[in-house]
């Protein structure tokens, strides 16, 4: 998270998500990254996690070394063992060095961002901390497929659509690999069943079920 302050942001996600949703992310994000997103992360190379937020995929994620970002307090409380924590703007990672990285995640981030500037900002640090040939991973809602629900977080800022994060990353120096406008279903927050392990399972092995449900874009680049 960028805005706003430490105690707002603690404040906004303790009510946002009850221990049902925590509970429906962690088992949601279990089985997005053993059976997905794991491919795009190195086990031997180093993960950062840019608006970690509750830890859901760093701390399922397998790799040398795990960093999670982001402004709230809280993270630090969710991290498993092993997950170094860093609180710090994600325009500003100061404590990573140039090219150390070699798998940049983010998931939900982007649209809290304030403008388009601090967006272009948080690209160039992303560029200077991954390495030639590493990976930048975006995971977010597109604006495109939910205009209206979009809106219904206080916390939403910056308008996007794949085609828009395809050219911001272009811009900052990755080549997109893998762009799909339509992936993920928006939310699991008040969701009316328990997510399952096979449910996800059979969603991402049904591209055809993205087109129709599908509200959160993918974008993947390799740095140049």
């Amino acid at each position: 998270m960028q805005e706003p302050g430490d105690e707002a942001l603690s404040a906004i996600y303790r009510l946002r998500f009850d221990e049902r949703d925590l509970v429906n992310k962690r088992v949601l994000w279990e089985t997005l990254v053993s059976d997905f997103f794991q491919q795009y992360v190195p086990e031997n190379g180093t993960v950062v996690d840019l608006g970690a937020g509750s830890c859901e995929f760093i701390n399922s994620v397998r790799a040398a070394r795990r960093i999670a970002v982001d402004l709230n307090p809280d993270t630090a409380m969710f991290a498993a063992p092993g997950v170094t924590v860093l609180t710090t703007r994600s325009d500003h990672l100061a404590e990573l060095s140039d090219e150390s990285v070699d798998t940049v995640f983010t998931s939900n981030f982007f649209e809290h961002l304030p403008d388009k500037s601090v967006l272009m900002a948080t690209l160039a640090e992303c560029h200077r901390v991954t390495r030639p040939g590493g990976l930048l991973v975006v995971l977010m809602p597109n604006i495109r497929h939910l205009p209206g629900r979009y809106w219904d977080y206080l916390d939403h800022h910056l308008p996007l659509t794949d085609l828009s994060v395809q050219e911001a990353l272009g811009l900052s120096g990755y080549e997109v690999v893998r762009r799909v406008g339509r992936f993920l279903p928006y939310t699991v927050k008040d969701a009316r069943f328990q997510v399952r392990p096979l449910m996800v399972r059979g969603y991402l092995r049904l591209p055809l079920a993205w087109r129709v449900l599908g509200r959160q874009m993918l974008v993947v680049g390799r740095r140049s």
